[in-house]
């Protein structure tokens, strides 16, 4: 099996677009009260309320926009993020991992509404115990969701039989 959500993560970069114009419009609007002389204008926590939120929006947004690709076809499993912004030009923000199959011992999808992860542990010969990596899979259809957990159990019930 094999897929990726960029269909899903088109939205992203308008996004970002939005809360960038939202900020300097709320900012220059911010610095006009400021420079005003007029008395009844004074700047209160209230007129700075907007560009903290679209902070934060900004940040959870930059957090969670990532492109997830999956492949499971052949003898090895490969996980790839990677950002979503300028993906065309340039690879950043990349977290790769491809494995034999036999390696992986346990997986773990965490869906919290707002993000949801992958956890998948593979065994090392350099460490002791198994190594685990962590996935952005929160703009991951459903579907797709669905057809990638049942890909991972199929192999981790293969592995329990070898073993």
């Amino acid at each position: 099996m094999r897929f990726n959500n960029s269909s899903e993560t088109k939205i992203v970069p308008s996004i970002y677009i939005l809360i960038v114009a939202a900020f300097v419009t709320n900012l220059f609007v911010n610095i006009e009260i400021m420079s005003s002389t007029d008395t009844e204008a004074k700047m209160k926590f209230s007129h700075f309320l907007p560009n903290i939120l679209l902070l934060l929006f900004g940040f959870y947004f930059h957090r969670i926009g990532q492109l997830f690709e999956f492949d499971s076809d052949g003898e090895t499993l490969n996980f790839k993020n990677n950002g979503v912004f300028f993906s065309k030009f340039m690879e950043y923000r990349v977290k790769r991992a491809e494995f034999p199959k036999q390696k992986l011992v346990k997986f773990e999808v965490s869906d919290y509404g707002i993000y949801a992860s992958l956890k998948i542990y593979i065994t090392s010969r350099r460490k002791k115990g198994p190594r685990s990596y962590t996935f952005n899979i929160t703009f991951l259809s459903k579907k797709k969701k669905r057809g990638m957990i049942d890909s991972l159990n199929k192999v981790l019930t293969k592995n329990k039989a070898i073993s």
